[in-house]
């Protein structure tokens, strides 16, 4: 039996000028684009090469681009349709990998979007975000966090987290994780402290808006898998709870990657933006192969990587 591909979906954080590169001028990925653009109210493409650096990482612009690039890049591949995939999806990207999944169409992706950003602005401090603290184990991070506020957004490796709160709790979380010999320890370009119980009022928000949503099904040979617990969606109708809890839940990303090698993956694709989900395979156990869009030149060259077995 062919082993599976998993395909990682990116959160925000990674945007750049360059990003669609590759999908821009892809024949099928022309609808993501005109649908996504109806919602952010200018075409995705114009804005990365135009804006201000700053206006991409909006809470709006950051959700929408990174959808945006990860429904472009799987409707603009040719995928072995014969090979069995697993679809997974961080943060916001979890959204974006239902879509790939056939379960909401673009428009619908892109609509539910704009709710859970509006959801989220609306639950959000004035001041708050995320950060990402590494090189330090469970217990000595919840003691700084019992210091000083904050909790544990997502949890990416025994001594990689992101947490989120108040700016203020934040910086004294991030500066004191330093002090103790963190290997990283700093402020992600996240304006709001998503995955967090600050946000539960968007959770309840974003769950009546998925009520009104189509009960579809899974695309044929497509595993889905939920950020909350790196379990298999066998139902979306049951899956539509949790993709509204993870607004203000832990994420356990680190579940999702073990639960794609348990499943008999050795080949991952991130789809991006940025490369850090392919960074985080690569430490996983040797054997496993894994890249991001945005290591290639041309989209041709992805399917060959696929299929050839090269690092």
């Amino acid at each position: 039996m062919t082993a599976p591909l998993a395909i990682l979906c990116s959160g925000q954080g990674g945007q750049h000028a360059d990003m669609f590169r590759l999908t821009a001028n892809a024949p099928d990925a022309q609808p993501i684009f005109a649908a996504a653009a109806h919602v952010l109210g200018h075409d995705p493409r114009d804005l990365v090469s135009t804006a201000e650096n700053g206006d991409l990482f909006t809470n709006l612009a950051g959700q929408i681009l990174c959808c945006t690039q990860a429904l472009a890049a799987w409707n603009a591949l040719t995928l072995d349709t014969q090979r069995p995939i697993i679809l997974a999806g961080y943060s916001v990207g979890e959204v974006a990998a239902w879509g790939c999944a056939g379960i909401f169409s673009p428009d619908q992706i892109f609509d539910l979007i704009r709710q859970r950003v509006l959801a989220m602005n609306a639950a959000a401090p004035a001041d708050s975000g995320l950060a990402a603290i590494v090189g330090l184990r469970r217990g000595a991070l919840d003691t700084i966090l019992g210091a000083h506020g904050g909790s544990v957004a997502i949890v990416n490796g025994d001594d990689s987290f992101v947490v989120g709160g108040t700016s203020d709790e934040l910086d004294a979380c991030v500066a004191e994780a330093r002090a103790a010999h963190a290997k990283t320890a700093r402020r992600l370009a996240v304006s709001v402290p998503s995955h967090t119980p600050i946000l539960l009022r968007a959770s309840e928000a974003f769950q009546d808006a998925l009520k009104n949503m189509p009960k579809n099904s899974i695309r044929d040979g497509v595993t889905l898998l939920s950020g909350l617990d790196g379990d298999v969606v066998r139902r979306p109708a049951v899956g539509y709870g949790l993709l509204a809890r993870q607004i203000s839940e832990t994420i356990q990303w680190s579940d999702c990657l073990e639960t794609c090698l348990e499943r008999g993956a050795e080949t991952f694709l991130e789809l991006g933006p940025g490369r850090a989900l392919s960074h985080m395979v690569e430490k996983m156990p040797t054997g496993i192969r894994a890249r991001s869009l945005e290591d290639f030149h041309a989209l041709d060259g992805i399917g060959r990587w696929i299929g050839d077995g090269t690092p």
